[in-house]
């Protein structure tokens, strides 16, 4: 696929943007690339879609471009702190959808304040690696469901690994879980990425909330990445989650960053 979108002038030599592939966009001047559009599909279905140019007068061009060729509605994600490029989105009609706090979280229990924290009565913590596929996958599913029927499973931290349809959970062996008798109620993943790992989900049934079975999980968790060496995970958590914000910051981890959703129907 290779169609000539737009020709347009920065002033010296004509931009010429043109759609290289389904969900790709060049922008050229004078034989130079001078920008790029990507698009991508995000497991829950939303289109998410990023520009890389060398000035705002080409981000323009490429954004009108993929503006005329995709459906709405689209969302991209920027650096809080990157007021250029909230303004370049600004520009193509983009407006805030929804904020996360990025964390650095330590794991020293002197630190956390985690180091005396136990499982409520009947719940038993299920070690990373050990838990079981079937009743993992369901009790993911039920969380789900149960944040899509609430706030909307788009108010979580964003998920951009692909992976077959219907399946959520692609690797075991990051998760630890909460067990009471013979079902899991609670879960938690982290992914061991090489920098510093990411706390990419803590989530507990409706009917087992406010039991202390979170905090259970995530001192259980932050002990062992202590224990691995490790000082300290990282965490993004959606502003309006309360629970969460007071979870994290109530065992010292310290806000480092923010990123920003932004839409456009």
């Amino acid at each position: 696929m290779k169609f000539v979108h737009s020709t347009s002038s920065t002033g010296h030599h004509p931009i010429e943007v043109t759609r290289v592939a389904d969900l790709q966009w060049h922008a050229v001047e004078d034989d130079r690339t001078v920008g790029r559009g990507n698009a991508s599909r995000r497991p829950d279905g939303r289109l998410f879609i990023s520009i890389d140019a060398w000035h705002g007068e080409v981000f323009d061009h490429i954004a009108d471009a993929m503006l005329t060729d995709l459906p709405t509605p689209l969302y991209t994600v920027v650096d809080e702190a990157d007021h250029e490029s909230r303004s370049a989105w600004k520009r193509a009609g983009f407006t805030m959808a929804r904020r996360e706090w990025g964390y650095d979280v330590p794991t020293d229990p002197l630190v956390t304040g985690l180091g005396p924290v136990r499982p409520p009565a009947g719940v038993t913590i299920v070690p990373f690696g050990q838990a079981e596929e079937d009743p993992l996958r369901a009790l993911d599913r039920r969380v789900r469901d149960e944040v899509e029927a609430t706030v909307g499973w788009r108010t979580m931290p964003a998920e951009v690994l692909p992976r077959p349809a219907g399946i959520t959970v692609l690797d075991p062996s990051k998760y630890a879980a909460a067990r009471r008798s013979d079902r899991y109620v609670g879960l938690i993943r982290i992914a061991p990425l090489p920098r510093q790992p990411r706390i990419g989900l803590i989530a507990v049934r409706a009917d087992d909330h406010r039991l202390g079975i979170a905090r259970a999980l995530l001192a259980h968790s932050l002990d062992a990445l202590h224990r691995s060496g490790t000082a300290s995970a990282w965490a993004e958590v959606d502003e309006s989650n309360a629970a969460a914000v007071a979870l994290f910051e109530g065992v010292g981890a310290r806000r480092t960053a923010g990123t920003l959703e932004l839409a456009r129907s």
